[in-house]
């Protein structure tokens, strides 16, 4: 396995502040805040009003012609997972319609997977029985619907998953397409996550006392809480060879990853960050580099009183003495929390910073918290060189991971 390298050829996003990777890219340095008053359904009885919502989405736009699924047939989980798709293919100058397409595999995490579709099965049901639900609403609410929907549009057939480990599954669908990959079962895998907005996470967050009433802070001493959003992330994920034989736009290469499990709670961090750092590390390990070559460290970064203080303790178990001088951002600050896609679209912006040289900001950043020493890059990006980055993601049951991505410097 060790001969086969990976690297990023092309990224798709679509979320609160943009569509398409350059968009995002250039929303997240511009420090575009997201949030706004939620559209759509009755707010009146919730502790707040706000979250992230995809605007003027136009699933039809994305779907090539002739297409054996229509947008109509399929869920706004897997409309968004089909545009990203289709981004990334476009960003990587690559013809799917061209290409031997056994070779090419999809891997996609989510939270809540189509979860509008069973809230509007529900509603039919509670409003007229169950003689009144549309039956077609049934085959479009699986959550393995999303990546097998991406692989019917693109005549995917290599391997194909979904991986449901919360907010974590993004980095977890990365790993698996890495894998995939190194392991020759492939030589291209679409990776990433996408997760529609969900009444249910809504209300489900706001009953945790979780959600912020205005605005997310991550790291502020005065940080309230995290907002729930929607949206998609994908990366192109190529067999090195492969990449250079088709002259593919090398973005960045994928060095490893890591996983672990805090095994304390359901919905809290470890206390102590150990097996968070332990997710971090393993994926260093696993990339063969060390915490001091770290340029950039992309933070999960909810912007709640427990996340912010545990990773912050993360940061210093790994960096010690050179924790605050780390650069560490969460674009969730703009993003929103994007559930299952929130690390796919992290991993997208930790990519680009990568590319770039430039690290995005975190936003809404105004007062220091002595539990938190860190690096924020607040409210401004900030350029610098980006060698190595990680991008970090924890979710609910304890699901830690963390992807490790390099400059891309030729072979």
């Amino acid at each position: 396995m060790s001969h086969r390298r990976v690297v990023i050829t092309g990224l798709g996003a679509i979320c609160p502040i943009a569509c398409g990777a350059e968009p995002f890219w250039e929303a997240l340095l511009a420090g575009t805040n997201g949030m706004r008053p939620l559209e759509g359904f009755d707010t009146s009885g919730f502790r707040t009003k706000y979250g992230g919502q995809v605007r003027g989405f136009e699933a039809s736009s994305y779907f090539p012609e002739p297409s054996e699924l229509s947008p109509e047939q399929m869920g706004r989980g897997s409309q968004f997972a089909v545009a990203a798709t289709r981004m990334a293919f476009e960003h990587a100058r690559l013809d799917w319609k061209k290409l031997h397409t056994a070779s090419i595999g999809a891997s996609l995490g989510t939270t809540v997977g189509e979860c509008k579709v069973l809230e509007e099965i529900d509603l039919q049901w509670t409003q007229g029985g169950p003689e009144s639900v549309d039956s077609k609403l049934f085959g479009r609410y699986p959550s393995g619907t999303v990546p097998m929907n991406v692989a019917r549009i693109f005549g995917l057939r290599g391997p194909n998953m979904m991986i449901p480990t919360a907010c974590a599954a993004g980095n977890y669908a990365i790993g698996f397409g890495y894998d995939a990959i190194r392991e020759g079962r492939c030589k291209a895998m679409v990776v990433g996550g996408s997760d529609p907005f969900s009444l249910t996470a809504f209300a489900g967050f706001n009953r945790l006392l979780a959600c912020a009433p205005e605005k997310v802070q991550p790291f502020d001493r005065n940080r309230k809480g995290m907002m729930v959003s929607e949206g998609a992330g994908v990366l192109l994920l190529e067999d090195l060879s492969h990449a250079v034989e088709r002259g593919a736009p090398i973005v960045a290469e994928l060095l490893g990853y890591g996983l672990s499990c805090d095994a304390h709670h359901m919905t809290q961090p470890d206390p102590e960050g150990r097996f968070a750092a332990l997710s971090t590390a393993r994926a260093l390990e696993a990339s063969g580099r060390r915490a001091e070559e770290v340029d950039y460290f992309c933070a999960h970064g909810t912007g709640t009183p427990a996340n912010d203080r545990v990773e912050s303790m993360v940061v210093k178990q790994l960096f010690g003495d050179r924790a605050a001088k780390v650069p560490l951002s969460s674009i969730k600050s703009m993003l929103g929390h994007c559930m299952g896609a929130a690390s796919a679209l992290e991993a997208v912006a930790t990519a680009l910073a990568v590319r770039h040289d430039v690290i995005p900001p975190t936003i809404n950043f105004e007062t220091a918290d002595p539990e938190c020493e860190v690096d924020c890059v607040p409210n401004v990006a900030r350029p610098a060189k980006v060698r190595l980055a990680v991008s970090n993601a924890y979710g609910f049951g304890g699901n830690n991971a963390c992807i490790v991505v390099g400059k891309w410097e030729g072979a």
